[in-house]
């Protein structure tokens, strides 16, 4: 079941004010790689869209302290973020002195529909002497969010968790042969007595990859399967 819980209705990074949306775990989803930069005219007016990762609050911050104080003179720096994906996601969106709802409600309604998450995208415009009306706004914002959204680089994040073993000599290259075929990252090994092996997988992959772990080793070795989970961004399966 989905529960919501706002903090204020008019999210916003200026005024501290964020929405938190509380949904199911999400251990893998799309977030921007790097940051992407692009310049839209409308009616002589400007619009510089930003978009890049934002993994907390500090950061969506700060990259919105960043664009005004490279553009001091621009009229509106408008602002939307999602952080997090998930158990705990946290929105926010500001307009900036544009009319209420056609700034950064558009900006927000096309960052939601990217799927990304952990990401902060500011558009700055200059205004260029023409007022483009409130149909005209929403449409400009909405085209600067998807324009750089379009050719924005993209990763993923993965909640990943960690697996110890502790096993004979005579199973450690199948071991590491089954880690290779399932894509587990090998963290550190040891060789006493006996061979300790730690690797950590993705988290939806766990349980997976420790029955085959038992099957590949005759139920010798010791495994552990740890709790704790985290989160980490990977640029495997980028796309665009």
């Amino acid at each position: 079941m989905t529960q919501r819980r706002a903090t204020a209705p008019g999210a916003d990074l200026a005024t501290g004010s964020r929405r938190i949306i509380i949904r199911a775990m999400a251990a893998r989803y799309p977030i921007p790689a790097a940051r992407h930069q692009t310049v839209s005219v409308v009616l002589r007016s400007r619009f510089i869209a930003v978009a890049d990762l934002a993994p907390d609050l500090a950061t969506a911050r700060a990259l919105l302290q960043e664009m005004r104080a490279a553009h001091p003179a621009a009229t509106h720096h408008v602002h939307a973020f999602r952080v997090g994906h998930g158990a705990s996601l946290t929105e926010g969106m500001g307009d900036d002195g544009e009319p209420p709802g056609t700034a950064g409600r558009p900006t927000m309604a096309v960052l939601t529909g990217s799927g990304l998450g952990d990401v902060c995208l500011v558009t700055v415009r200059y205004f260029g002497g023409a007022k483009l009306g409130t149909g005209g706004l929403v449409r400009a914002y909405t085209q600067a969010a998807q324009t750089v959204l379009a050719e924005l680089p993209r990763g993923w994040h993965e909640e990943k968790r960690r697996l110890s073993l502790l096993l004979s000599y005579s199973a450690y290259e199948p071991v590491r042969r089954l880690m290779d075929t399932m894509g587990a990252e090998l963290l550190s090994e040891d060789f006493g007595a006996q061979v300790t092996v730690e690797m950590q997988t993705a988290a939806d992959r766990a349980d997976a990859l420790a029955d085959a772990l038992r099957e590949a080793t005759a139920g010798q070795a010791r495994i552990t399967v740890h709790g704790g989970v985290t989160g980490a961004p990977s640029a495997a399966g980028r796309h665009r």
